[in-house]
C-alpha cells in the first residue's frame, strides 16, 4: 500500500494555485522598516506575483493535492 503525500500546511496558507496551474504568492518585506522605502516600492510590494518557474516543480511536490 502506497503512502499518501503530506501537504506542507505552512505553504498552503501562503501560496494559491490559479486555474491555469500557476502559483501566486505575496511579496515579503511589508511588515516593518517601511520608512526608508519609497511610496511606489511599498505599493508594488502589496501586489501578488507569480512564483518563479524554477520553483514551480518544488511547489508541486510540497502541495500535491491542490
Amino acid at each position: 500500500m502506497k503512502h499518501k503525500m503530506k501537504t506542507v500546511r505552512a505553504l498552503k496558507k501562503r501560496i494559491k494555485k490559479t486555474a491555469s496551474g500557476k502559483y501566486i504568492h505575496r511579496h515579503g518585506g511589508t511588515s516593518h522598516n517601511n520608512g526608508c522605502k519609497s511610496r511606489g516600492c511599498k505599493r508594488r510590494l502589496h501586489t501578488q506575483t507569480e512564483v518563479d518557474e524554477t520553483m514551480t516543480k518544488r511547489m508541486k511536490q510540497l502541495l500535491p493535492y491542490t
